[in-house]
């Protein structure tokens, strides 16, 4: 069985399907910029232009997971979980105006896990 590279918690799958029947089809880009810090950031599906300086880790509640390749350098031995918390981001984030936002939890992959750990793709 594949290790996932990104989880999601309950919580974080009821508010994604919330958004999701308000604006369709999403997308998560984990930011590692200026706005917010390093926070999942939850985008309407083609709304964030995606190149090849992108990783796609995965796909939770439907939804891709894309990170910049050098901070998936830094991350790459972590498994990633999208939860949220109360409180206004500074994003430009989905979720922002529900009062709430995507934050990530993050573990380092047991080395039985890191053997079997699903393939990720480059670029959009």
């Amino acid at each position: 069985m594949k290790t996932k590279r990104v989880l999601v918690t309950e919580k974080a799958a009821a508010i994604i399907a919330e958004l999701k029947k308000t604006h369709g089809e999403l997308m998560f880009h984990q930011s590692g910029g200026c706005c917010d810090g390093s926070a999942p950031m939850c985008f309407t599906k083609g709304d964030l232009m995606l190149d090849d300086n992108d990783v796609w880790l995965g796909n939770i509640e439907g939804c891709d997971f894309h990170m910049s390749k050098d901070q998936f350098e830094y991350w790459k031995h972590t498994q990633l979980t999208v939860d949220v918390t109360p409180g206004r981001g500074s994003s430009f984030s989905l979720e922002i105006p529900l009062g709430i936002r995507f934050l990530i939890k993050s573990r380092l992959y047991s080395e039985e896990e890191a053997e079997h750990l699903e393939p990720i793709r480059i670029g959009a």
